[in-house]
């Protein structure tokens, strides 16, 4: 559907420009052969005589004039020619701004993707910037549908064609996107006051649902899970900063971010669009890296893939702790103001274990590994970008920690 759509859009834009093409070839040719005439009958006309020498130097200096007129003329002719031929293809190869679903999975129709989209669908959660929900197609498959208002009322790009045609660009290149850590982007509705993302239903939640689950007693979460969370996130940033061409960044990445499956394997969503649609809400929530908060709000110039380690040293640090970031307890100076300043606290003291989370402490073996995790996240959280690790670098470190 999406594929046939791109094509048709742009046949015709070529169509158009060949038209157009034509009609200034066979206008520039017709004004040649009309010159061509003139200038013999010109010519003609003012054949020399020996008895006239004054009248041949006047048609001399015509005829010269007129070389010198068509010369300049002709260049003329072929600097806004060739203006027109650059225009042309680069109107040509323009990404033309699809209407309607634009689907991604053949699983889903655009017809039966709009039935589901006008009903009244299953509320899974919401935020400053749009609502997730459950929908069931007319097919039976369940997807999970990401509504998102990223510009306000009046906003320019709101409006702006450029703005719509590169968001268009970049969720075609996360669409393309295929990792087992990834959540995969299978179709998307663009309308004048939002964007619906629709992506495979995943029942478990969040880590942030399961996090909060597991602080109120009502979910257990071993260290052999954690860890395991832990790497899935890590490997799915690998991919993205070293084996995407170009580089993608997450720009977001904190636990409402990292969808759980049945078995507890992550799978990172939303990548990339805090860049993409810079309205929605960025990583200001205690997991964004200090050098791209200024005077409270999210500078994504200066964001790095350094910086979504140390959005992921946040995420290992409350796997390893049970604590939320925004937690009271870190705003107190006697506790460094924030979860990383106390990891690294108990850390030079020699107290790690006194930040683990009690609920998974337990053989001794469990708990070495859970202090080296400590010694990983507290460098990952280091306030220099240089100083953190690679993606790349921290696979064999977290994975040399436990056998997957």
């Amino acid at each position: 559907m999406f594929v046939r759509s791109f094509f048709t859009c742009m046949e015709n834009r070529r169509s158009c420009a060949l038209s157009l093409l034509l009609l200034l070839l066979l206008c520039c040719h017709q004004t040649t052969v009309q010159c061509k005439e003139m200038l013999i009958r010109h010519l003609s006309s003012q054949t020399p005589s020996p008895s006239s020498p004054q009248e041949f130097k006047i048609g001399l200096k015509r005829i010269i004039l007129s070389i010198v007129l068509g010369i300049l003329t002709g260049l003329i002719g072929a600097i806004l020619f060739a203006l027109f031929i650059k225009f042309t293809v680069k109107y040509m190869n323009q990404t033309p701004i699809l209407k309607g679903p634009v689907i991604f999975s053949p699983k889903i129709s655009s017809n039966v993707l709009h039935s589901a989209l006008a009903n009244e669908n299953q509320l899974l959660g919401s935020s400053s910037n749009g609502k997730y929900y459950k929908t069931i197609l007319d097919n039976g498959l369940t997807v999970a549908v990401k509504v998102l208002e990223p510009f306000d009322e009046g906003s320019p790009e709101r409006q702006s064609k450029s703005v719509k045609r590169r968001i268009q660009q970049e969720l075609e290149l996360l669409a393309s996107l295929r990792h087992r850590h990834l959540m995969s982007l299978r179709a998307y509705v663009r309308e004048s006051d939002r964007f619906s993302l629709v992506y495979d239903y995943v029942p478990t939640g969040s880590l942030e649902d399961a996090m909060n689950r597991v602080r109120g007693n009502q979910l257990q979460l071993g260290w052999d899970v954690r860890l395991r969370i832990a790497v899935g996130v890590i490997k799915g940033l690998q991919y993205l900063h070293f084996i995407c061409i170009p580089q993608i960044l997450h720009y977001n990445l904190k636990p409402t971010n990292v969808m759980l499956d049945a078995e507890f394997e992550p799978r990172l969503a939303d990548c990339g669009l805090a860049k993409l649609m810079p309205g929605i809400d960025s990583s200001t929530s205690g997991y964004g890296s200090p050098e791209c908060l200024q005077n409270g709000s999210f500078n994504s110039n200066r964001y790095t893939d350094k910086s979504d380690i140390f959005s992921f040293g946040m995420i290992l640090g409350v796997l390893l702790t049970g604590r939320d970031p925004t937690d009271p307890f870190f705003g107190e100076a006697a506790n460094g103001g924030s979860l990383g300043q106390w990891l690294r606290h108990l850390q030079h003291a020699g107290e790690a274990r006194e930040a683990l989370d009690k609920s998974i402490l337990g053989e001794e073996i469990e708990e070495d590994e859970m202090l080296m995790a400590v010694r990983i996240a507290v460098v990952c959280l280091s306030d220099l970008p240089a100083e953190r690790p690679s993606s790349d670098e921290l696979v064999p470190m977290l994975t040399q920690l436990h056998s997957f």
